[in-house]
């Protein structure tokens, strides 16, 4: 199962390049939830699945949906329309097992254990890794201030969303999960596809980005990633996003064409060393 997540994962970022010269993100992504519910509401009736049994649930997977869905998707596909390479992008979130190791770390969820030297290193070496691919995208105009910070929220959003579902969530059945989790990130995505400009061209592209967007992302995705979370320490899970830069990096090489410069390779290299340096800590300290 984390293999196969790491493989549908990683085309999430590819995806967003092949849909988004053809529709607004939160448009798109807006289709793409709707599509999801009722997709998820059909599979649920069919097996009878039930659903979350309390208000406070109810209102815990919402929260979780609006960070997972409304600004996790939404701040990676804002971040591609506005130019930013899928490899790129995938590499800024891909800092998030960092951030969730410091987090559990830091808030006494680590058995009062304080981040260690070797993490401390690691996190140095994940930042010189994305300054390096980051700093030289500067450069060369890829990377702006805007889609940076969209790319930054992603990675607020997705961080934040992983912790709170383990802390909060309690188990339930991942299909009534997933269907509330897209009902919250609806509601919050509409008003701001409502303020977009730009229309919609029913493209091959953005048809194909849509399905597999809605059949493998959504439904395969999303549920795996809610299964994985619920089976497993935090820090853990994260530290499967790792490997999610390397696996875009050589897609968007193959598909589009991004180049794969020693800088690039480099700055992969070190932030996935970095990452591995934080999650694997000794006598596993923070998860």
């Amino acid at each position: 199962m984390p293999v196969v997540f790491v493989l549908i994962w990683s085309t999430g970022f590819v995806v967003a390049r092949y849909g988004m010269p053809h529709a607004p993100p939160f448009t798109f992504l807006c289709w793409r939830y709707a599509l999801s519910i009722l997709a998820f509401l059909a599979w649920v009736r069919w097996a009878g699945a039930a659903w979350p049994a309390t208000r406070s649930q109810w209102l815990h997977l919402a929260v979780t949906g609006i960070c997972m869905h409304a600004g996790y998707l939404g701040g990676v596909w804002a971040a591609v329309r506005g130019g930013i390479g899928a490899g790129t992008v995938s590499l800024i979130v891909g800092l998030q097992p960092v951030l969730t190791a410091l987090w559990v770390a830091f808030s006494g969820q680590g058995q009062g254990q304080r981040v260690a030297p070797r993490q401390w290193l690691g996190l140095a070496l994940g930042l010189a890794g994305l300054l390096l691919v980051v700093g030289r995208k500067l450069g060369l105009g890829e990377v702006t201030p805007f889609n940076l910070a969209c790319a930054l929220l992603a990675l607020l959003a997705i961080t934040t969303g992983t912790l709170y579902q383990k802390r909060f969530v309690q188990p339930c059945d991942v299909r009534t999960a997933n269907a509330v989790q897209l009902l919250a990130a609806l509601v919050v995505s509409l008003p701001l596809a409502l303020l977009e400009s730009g229309s919609v061209s029913l493209h091959p592209e953005l048809l194909g980005a849509m399905a597999w967007s809605v059949l493998v992302l959504t439904l395969g995705g999303s549920s795996l990633l809610y299964l994985l979370v619920q089976r497993g320490a935090a820090t853990r899970v994260s530290s499967l996003m790792y490997l999610v830069p390397p696996c875009t990096a050589v897609l968007a090489w193959w598909l589009f064409g991004e180049q794969l410069t020693a800088a690039v390779l480099a700055g992969l290299g070190l932030t996935a060393a970095g990452v591995w340096l934080v999650v694997r800590a000794p006598q596993d300290r923070v998860s």
